[in-house]
């Protein structure tokens, strides 16, 4: 199929190297021009900003956005919405929160517009693995872009979750989801290493990653930085947030659920720009490893 994308950060590059590799006609642009540039020489067809994007796609037009969520995807929502057509569709694959994804949708409704929230993971590692996405929307909207989620996910990797806003609600409860779990390979970790410093964390994440019940993916990543920094001694214990876990933990405020573990792990996130600890290492290793963020490097800032 033809797609206009807009954004080509850490992941949006790998999923338009992803597409062209499935054989989707992609016309590409980002703020700064080097991306788009190395994207163009993979296939991709490059425009010169975003209204010469719209004009190099044919009606009705698809354009996915992948910026980061807040302003960056409010300004260029509303500046597509000016530019593009009825019948066009908007899929948002950033990280908005679920209720301006409803309020964008119910917007360009307004206008004739569709609109889909694509709650997108996989991180750096989803050019050669696949990308989960959960997608929100109305049905139409979800058949237009079913032949590119068949080329972005692995296989049963994506679904229509329901309407517009329940992508990206459950994309923000699959993070939540992963600061707990990271928060207790965390602790987990440093209890290894009070009992015996000289413990081979990497060989440990590589045992408890054949048959166990705690094997997973994150488990394997770990493994990869205590490999290649065995003490983590170049990462520092500070560990950002960008926004998911304070709203799983708002919701469940709000919705009256209990969600102990979830806040303890964002509330553990916060105390690790106080007091220095091997945890915040591990969680700060284990972000850089799955979605490429940026660490801290020692001395702390």
């Amino acid at each position: 199929m033809e797609l206009g994308f807009v954004g080509l950060g850490r992941m949006g590059r790998n999923m338009v190297l992803r597409l062209i590799r499935g054989g989707h006609r992609i016309v590409a642009w980002n703020r700064s021009p080097g991306p788009v540039q190395e994207v163009a020489a993979a296939g991709a067809t490059a425009a010169a900003d975003l209204a010469d994007l719209v004009r190099r796609l044919a009606p009705p037009r698809t354009v996915w956005v992948m910026v980061p969520a807040g302003d960056a995807t409010e300004g260029t929502v509303s500046a597509l919405t000016g530019l593009l057509a009825p019948e066009d569709l908007v899929v948002d694959g950033g990280n908005a929160r679920h209720t301006d994804s409803t309020r964008r949708a119910r917007a360009l409704r307004e206008r004739g517009l569709l609109f889909a929230d694509a709650g997108t993971s996989g991180g750096i590692w989803g050019l050669e693995n696949g990308y989960c996405l959960m997608v929100g929307g109305e049905p139409a909207a979800y058949r237009r872009i079913e032949p590119a989620l068949r080329t972005l996910a692995p296989p049963e990797g994506f679904a229509h979750v329901g309407p517009p806003g329940a992508g990206h609600f459950l994309k923000m409860v699959h993070n939540g989801i992963e600061y707990g779990l990271m928060q207790a390979y965390a602790e987990g970790f440093e209890l290894l290493r009070a009992f015996d410093p000289t413990l081979d964390l990497a060989k440990v994440s590589v045992l408890w990653g054949r048959g166990s019940v705690v094997r997973s993916w994150l488990l394997e990543l770990a493994g990869r930085a205590f490999a290649a920094d065995r003490d983590l001694a170049t990462v520092a214990d500070w560990v950002e947030d960008s926004g998911e876990g304070r709203w799983t933990v708002q919701e469940g405020v709000d919705r009256a659920v209990p969600l102990p573990v979830i806040t303890a792990a964002l509330l553990c996130r916060f105390r690790s720009r106080q007091d220095p600890s091997f945890q915040g290492k591990v969680l700060a290793a284990l972000r850089r490893e799955f979605g490429g963020h940026a660490v801290h490097e020692e001395p702390r800032p």
